[in-house]
């Protein structure tokens, strides 16, 4: 009896060691599992013990995923006793792919990153580099390919970027099909300006364009400064400076002077001292104690002209305060002008002038004094090579009297007036004006600089220039080309189309037409042609009367749209221009279509000549 006591307790005990034990050894795999699948961000991963063997449960965002968490689990629990019940999510419920190219480009180096649809395929891109750049540039091609729907805009994207590549030998491009980032390098800020306004013109409208465009800091030369207080009013014609903080401080100066508009100094290299902004800021005060007057600076040549009436005591203590003030690389000039009197007409014997006018037509007009036959020729020769051989009239007279000198303040003077649109010179033996509109935002500063290099201590001018926008080259309208790529790349994404067999538009055109519209009425005076064109199905005569009326049709809605529509005219061409196979119903379509084209001038001739004729028989 004992026996079987001891056997049963034995037993009793045997059960309770091993469920404690195989407890504990779930609860010890659970945790371990648990740690680490935590600290690998998978907690996806559902785990459940059963004695030795766990099962691993969970949803997978994908198939590598979940062999990520099986192969390291298997790190830390033999793998015979890991059951996989894991699932992968659905593929259909993932993002589609985002197709994109990065672009670099060095030279004659480029490089290619990125995922490409296989419709497009790594053959057409590297193609249409080598017909850009050309077949000697080294390409490192690492694009993958993925057979899924090309994105709408995608082609377009990537045309755009592969002719921005082209006109930037420093940049990165980096392509989506609704995005495209551009960051270059350019040589100069003039360059950069022009980039960026090919660039944004030529941009697809549905395009999101970003531009980053730098330009190295210029060589200014001569690193020139020109502030003035006329008749209380405070005004830059020129500011330079080295660095950002030079800048605030030569603001601070001016403002503190009267100054009330808003600065923008030229910041770049070639500055003659480091102490410019300290001599700035004395040459600043001195004009506001004198209450007037003008201030240039032309590298380390300092000129402070006095208004005509300030009193001689106030004008010596003035300068004698500024000339001990300066740092000692700078050299002052200080003039104490007679009163100026200005004519105006070249012909007064008071005063000599030289007077030359430009028009906004372009025409020039010479007047006033020349030295000899010499000087008139020369004169008359170098507007000539500014202005134009046909747009120049010289009605200058010789004075043999002239002061030493004059004629280079006269071809400044003219130098001056090329930067103009329009404007009006007037060149004294003390004194220069010039007055105008231009299309440069910093005329004042270019040609405060020119006066200041090239007249050199008689630097006793005033500048009038006003900016006009419309005038500037960034604000230009797009050139023929621009408007017909524009235009044809608008029908290229979304074709204008009709009811079956009519000239009638159809209701889902609407959109493409006010898109042309738009582009239209920036390219406004451009001559263009709305070629309409048809398959081969029907009668060539009716295939031609039919193109005929759809492009009058574009025509008559364009004039809808409130476009001027004076320099387009609308021809139908029929079947006689097919573009793909007539044959496959594809084909067909591609054929169907509305383009437009620049008229050539023979053909703007024949245009007019065949409207002349259709107005007689009517």
């Amino acid at each position: 009896m004992l026996k079987m006591i001891a056997f049963v307790v034995a037993a009793i005990l045997s059960i309770g060691t091993g469920t404690f034990l195989a407890s504990l050894i779930e609860r010890r795999s659970v945790a371990a599992l648990e740690d680490v699948m935590n600290a690998q961000l998978l907690q996806f991963v559902g785990i459940d013990a059963n004695g030795l063997m766990v099962t691993l449960t969970g949803m997978a965002p994908d198939e590598a995923t979940r062999f990520t968490a099986f192969s390291i689990a298997a790190g830390v629990i033999a793998p015979d006793r890991l059951i996989d019940r894991m699932s992968v999510a659905d593929s259909t419920d993932l993002d589609p792919l985002r197709f994109s190219i990065e672009m670099l480009r060095n030279g004659d180096g480029i490089s290619l990153i990125g995922l490409i649809p296989s419709d497009t395929g790594r053959e057409a891109v590297l193609d249409g580099l080598d017909s850009l750049v050309g077949a000697t540039a080294e390409v490192t091609d690492m694009l993958e390919i993925a057979n899924h729907e090309v994105p709408r805009g995608w082609d377009e994207a990537l045309q755009f970027a592969l002719d921005a590549l082209r006109d930037l030998p420093r940049s990165k491009i980096s392509v989506a099909s609704d995005r495209v980032a551009i960051t270059a390098l350019t040589d100069s800020t003039e360059e950069k300006a022009e980039i960026e306004a090919s660039l944004t013109r030529a941009a697809p409208d549905s395009l999101q364009l970003v531009l980053d465009i730098a330009a190295p800091r210029p060589v200014i030369t001569p690193f020139t400064l020109r502030f003035s207080i006329l008749e209380g009013e405070a005004t830059f014609d020129a500011c330079s400076a080295d660095t950002e903080q030079a800048q605030a401080r030569i603001i601070r100066a001016a403002t503190a002077a009267g100054y009330r508009g808003e600065p923008t100094c030229e910041i770049g290299l070639g500055v003659p001292s480091p102490r410019w902004a300290e001599a700035i800021e004395k040459g600043i005060a001195a004009v506001a104690q004198m209450e007037g007057g003008t201030l240039t600076f032309s590298d380390a040549d300092v000129t402070l002209v006095a208004p005509d009436d300030t009193p001689q005591p106030v004008f010596d203590r003035v300068v004698g305060e500024l000339e001990g003030a300066l740092p000692v690389v700078f050299s002052l000039h200080s003039v104490l002008p007679e009163p100026v009197k200005i004519d105006g007409t070249g012909g007064t014997d008071v005063v000599p002038e030289f007077v030359s006018t430009l028009s906004p037509e372009g025409l020039v007009q010479l007047r006033g004094r020349v030295s000899d036959d010499v000087q008139r020729n020369a004169v008359n020769s170098y507007a000539q090579s500014l202005f134009g051989t046909d747009q120049v009239y010289s009605a200058t007279r010789l004075d043999p009297n002239l002061p030493d000198g004059w004629p280079v303040r006269v071809l400044a003077g003219l130098e001056a007036l090329g930067h103009l649109k329009n404007g009006s010179l007037i060149v004294q033996p003390d004194f220069v004006e010039l007055n105008g509109v231009s299309g440069t935002q910093d005329a004042n500063g270019i040609v405060a600089r020119l006066f200041a290099d090239k007249l050199g201590e008689a630097e006793d001018f005033r500048l009038t220039i006003r900016y006009d926008e419309k005038l500037d080259p960034i604000n230009a309208p797009p050139t023929p080309q621009e408007c017909t790529v524009q235009i044809n790349a608008v029908l290229d994404e979304e074709k204008i189309t009709f009811e079956t067999g009519s000239a009638t538009i159809s209701e889902s055109a609407k959109e493409v037409l006010d898109r042309i519209a738009e582009i239209v009425s920036e390219c406004e005076g451009v001559a263009m042609e709305i070629s309409g064109h048809t398959d081969s199905q029907g009668r060539e005569e009716m295939n031609e009367r039919l193109s005929q009326r759809r492009a009058e049709a574009v025509l008559t809605a364009l004039l809808d749209r409130r476009v001027l529509t004076t320099s387009l005219t609308a021809k139908g061409y029929g079947e006689t221009s097919p573009i793909a196979d007539n044959e496959t119903q594809e084909g067909r379509e591609a054929n169907r279509r509305i383009e437009f084209r620049v008229l050539s001038g023979p053909e703007l001739e024949a245009a007019a000549a065949e409207d002349a004729a259709e107005e007689a028989s009517e």
